[in-house]
């Protein structure tokens, strides 16, 4: 049965709605969710898979659906999810289901492909079914299957030298389902992103708002720290190491000075790991341990204390009862 369209807001009306946003490994999912919310809520880094967990981020605001109307008043529940990869482990495999099945709870889906860096269809332009990726294909018959409306970003048209070789592409996902928009945009620059936000804010639906305006995540500070300490773990450990490490925060003291002092525990797969996370001396871990300490201080607006320890869980990565005990499950 073919998908029924929505008709827009009215103009003045207020609407609210979930947009989860789903993409390939390193598509830029994460920093277009940091730069829509104004705050960052979800961990970047130059290696893929980095994100293992839904983040949410809530946007409020009021903008005009097309140019003369009155502005539509709106919340946007963005949730950025892990990039969709074949997976090789079973924390993999969790990140793949945590991300194809936010489709079950949302009312659109916005994709994000890279823009191409040259005219080949290799960069990831179709012409055709049999030619489609893999990944983007997966992520569309999902959404065909949840009967959900869903907006295209072309990310990083930035990088892009030759602004020629976008047209085409457009064009060609333009003819496929089941994308009511596309958009080329910049999460790094910020480009396209007011239009990307207008496009979503069409496909809410009327109601009120799901959260209060100044609720910007639905995750805890003790979350968003550990998670900082994560991304100074792959920001500064080479290779595969940073995809067997885990982060537990064991104990949160907030004082009343007005600090706050942070346990944490990295946890790795073997003890060789450890040794590297250590590092020399222990070095590494204590540069690991005070740039986090700076960002969490960034995150929370008040100082923030943080000592920070390794230890060992063995293949923790293949171990469902490990994944789940270190905070990676699927969210009823």
């Amino acid at each position: 049965m073919p998908q029924q369209d929505a008709a827009p807001p009215a103009a003045g009306a207020s609407v609210a709605g979930t947009v989860a946003i789903l993409g390939r490994p390193n598509v830029g999912k994460s920093t277009l969710l940091n730069r829509i919310v104004g705050e960052k809520l979800a961990i970047v880094s130059p290696k893929p898979q980095t994100t293992r967990n839904r983040i949410v981020g809530v946007w409020n605001g009021t903008i005009a659906l097309t140019t003369g109307a009155a502005p539509v008043k709106g919340q946007i529940v963005f949730v950025d999810t892990p990039g969709v990869h074949p997976p090789r482990s079973e924390l993999s495999r969790f990140m793949v289901r945590e991300a194809l099945d936010t489709v079950e709870g949302v009312d659109a889906v916005l994709m994000l492909i890279e823009a191409p860096q040259g005219p080949a269809p290799a960069s990831g332009m179709p012409r055709g079914a049999a030619s489609l990726p893999e990944i983007e294909r997966r992520i569309i018959e999902r959404v065909q299957e949840a009967r959900l409306p869903a907006v295209l970003a072309v990310n990083k048209v930035d990088r892009l030298k030759d602004k020629s070789l976008l047209l085409p592409v457009i064009q060609a996902w333009s003819q496929r389902d089941p994308f009511k928009a596309i958009v080329p945009i910049s999460a790094t620059a910020g480009v396209g992103v007011v239009d990307l936000v207008r496009e979503l804010l069409g496909l809410m639906p009327k109601g009120p708002p799901l959260y209060d305006e100044e609720t910007v995540t639905d995750r805890s500070e003790r979350f968003l720290a550990g998670e900082l300490i994560r991304e100074q773990l792959f920001l500064r450990l080479r290779n595969e190491l940073p995809y067997a490490t885990a982060v537990v925060v064991d104990n949160w003291e907030e004082r009343p000075q007005g600090d706050v002092v942070i346990d944490a525990t990295v946890m790795v797969e073997r003890e060789s790991q450890k040794g590297i996370v250590v590092g020399k001396g222990g070095q590494m871990i204590r540069d690991v341990g005070m740039a986090s300490r700076e960002e969490i201080t960034r995150l929370l607006g008040r100082p923030a204390h943080l000592r920070l320890h390794a230890k060992v869980a063995p293949d923790w990565t293949e171990s469902p009862e490990l994944i789940a005990r270190l905070g990676y499950k699927q969210e009823d």
